[in-house]
Formats: structure tokens, sequence, C-alpha cells
């Protein structure tokens, strides 16, 4: 709830801002004031083409076109420190904060210590301007007050980070709980004598890359809400990997498994294919046996998963279908995906 009311402040305050900012945009040119009205257009811009006026800006080629109106906005701001209008360098004092708010933590700081240092270069050589030991300090002051929101925002980050059970992107149960997690359903299976299965869903592209593409890690929030809506309430799904995710299914049998994975494999399939990403998905079902624990019941399905992709990818594939059964019923249910 916390974090659905955040991004509703978010939203309404980058159209309040938009908003602002066409208006500035008017009454500028109405002064006939150029360059105020470019940089007003141009940070218009910067918030119409950010993800919380839209949550559709995370696809390309939106995240390019943020960062391009940024630079401009900055090479704009650069220029007013000694072309005018003098009002519009009071608009640098937002940049490191914007700049923290966009960029990796490198990036920004960087770039707040060069609007410093030109700004300083800057003022030391107009001297017709009355007030420029004011705007040093009040931009010094400025940016000093971005990096302790910064520092704020990393501190809490780490201080809930041992607290959260959720990974942010993807709202999937946190990778750290899934052992005890599965090692309480196996022990309430074996005492209750139901059945019990695990899915494991991977992304069939770049699986030895470590760091996916930006397009990829955009539709992963996409990803986790469609497994949430195909799950029931007392099941679980976490997130161990970049592009994998683990499910747990109470109460199920490999069979029954199986068919619910293939109906998410194709869904999710569909879903890449909505967002232009030309991507396949796989998954490999494991169910609970005689003397299995946690840490053998993820292997199943991770080997499950594995030879899917091997054969592949775009296919379920069951553990047992290759491990338990005889060679010749092994070659007829591996040829390709289930359905």
């Amino acid at each position: 709830m916390a974090h659905m009311a955040e991004k509703f402040l978010l939203s309404r305050l980058s159209r309040t801002g938009f908003l602002i900012l066409l208006a500035i945009t008017v009454f500028a040119a109405i002064q006939r004031e150029p360059v105020t009205a470019v940089t007003a257009i141009v940070g218009a811009g910067l918030v119409f083409t950010s993800n919380a006026f839209h949550p559709g800006r995370f696809r390309q080629p939106w995240p390019a076109i943020h960062r391009l109106l940024f630079v401009a906005l900055l090479l704009l701001l650069f220029t007013s420190l000694w072309t005018g209008p003098r009002s519009l360098t009071h608009w640098l004092y937002v940049a490191p904060l914007v700049g923290f708010a966009l960029l990796p933590v490198a990036w920004s700081a960087g770039i707040t210590v060069l609007i410093a240092i030109m700004a300083i270069f800057a003022s030391h050589w107009s001297g017709g301007i009355p007030e420029r030991h004011q705007l040093i300090s009040a931009l010094l002051l400025t940016i000093m007050l971005s990096g302790l929101l910064v520092f704020l925002r990393e501190y809490k980050s780490r201080q809930l980070a041992p607290l959260r059970r959720t990974d942010e992107l993807t709202q999937a149960a946190s990778r750290e709980y899934l052992s005890a997690d599965l090692h309480k359903e196996i022990q309430r299976s074996e005492r209750e004598g139901t059945d019990m299965s695990v899915i494991m869903i991977g992304l069939d592209t770049h699986l030895s890359d470590s760091n996916p593409d930006a397009d990829i890690r955009s539709i992963l929030p996409r990803i986790g809400r469609y497994l949430h809506s195909q799950l029931r309430d007392f099941d679980t799904y976490y997130r161990v990997a970049d592009l994998q995710f683990l499910i747990i299914l109470p109460g199920i049998a490999t069979t029954e498994a199986a068919t619910l994975a293939e109906t998410i494999r194709r869904g999710l399939s569909t879903l890449l294919a909505s967002h232009q990403l030309d991507l396949t998905v796989s998954a490999g079902i494991a169910g609970l046996n005689i003397g299995d624990n946690a840490d053998s019941l993820q292997q199943s399905a991770a080997n499950a998963l594995r030879r899917a992709q091997q054969q592949g990818g775009n296919r379920a594939q069951s553990y047992s279908t290759w491990s338990h059964t005889s060679p010749a019923a092994r070659t007829e249910e591996t040829g390709g995906p289930l359905s």
C-alpha cells in the first residue's frame, strides 16, 4: 500500500509540474524570452517522458529521449550563466536533484560537481551579477541537501533490505526466504500426505549474461504481476535470478503443475510479444518425491528448466519425464512443448 501511495503521489506531482512548466513556456513566449521558453518546454518534456508521468515510459525510445532532454536542459542552464536571463540561472538548483533521481549515483555526482565548477567560474567572470555570491552559496547548499537526501535514501534501502519480503521490481517473494519457506511447505506436505510441486520459469535469452538488457529488465514488473494473477492466494513465487522465477504449488501433483506451467509459459510469451520483445519462455517442473528436501527440489526444477532450454527453449519440461521414465517414453515426451 505504501508503494502504491508513493507512485500515486509522484504521478500527481509530475502532472502538476508538467502543467506549471507549460504555463511558464507560454508566459516566457509572451514576454519574448526565448531561452526561458525553450528551457521550460525542455523541462516539460523531461517530465512527460518520465515513468512517474506514465507507467509505459519504461520502453524504448522513452528512456533515451529522457536522458537527451536532461542533457539539453543542462546545456541551456549552463548557457544562461553567461548569456542570461539571470533568473534562469536559479533553475540550476534543481539540476542536482533531477540528476540523482535520473542517473546512477556516480554519474549524478560527477554532473553535480561539474555544475558547481561551472557556476563558480561563470559568476567569477561575470562581474555584473550583484547576487553572484548568493547564487553560489544557494547552489552549494542545494548540492549539500541533495547529497543528504541521497545518503538517507541509500541508508534506508540498506537498513530495510533484511526485512523486505518482496522484490521491489517484480513484487515476488525475496529469494532469501525461499529455502525456509520451501522447507516448511515440504514438511506440511509430508505431514498431511498431500502432493506438492514447484515450477521454475525462465526467459530464453542471455542465458550466460548476468546483466540483461534494459528492455528486458523493464518488462519484469509486468511479468511479476502476470504471475501473481495466475496463482492461488496461498501459492508463492520467488525471483531466483534476473530472468528466472520459482513457484511453490502446495497440494498440486506434477501433471497438474505441468499444465499450469504451460499456461503460464504461453501467457508470458504473449505478454512479451505484445511489448515487441522477441523472446521465448521455458519452464521446469518438479514434484515432491520421498527423500526430497528444499535444496534437492529446487535443483530438480532447475535441471528440468536447463534441459528445456538446451532442447531449444520455448517449452515446458517435467523433471520426472526424463529422469524417472523409460528411454522410449522419454524420447516421446521430450519432443516439443507441452500442450
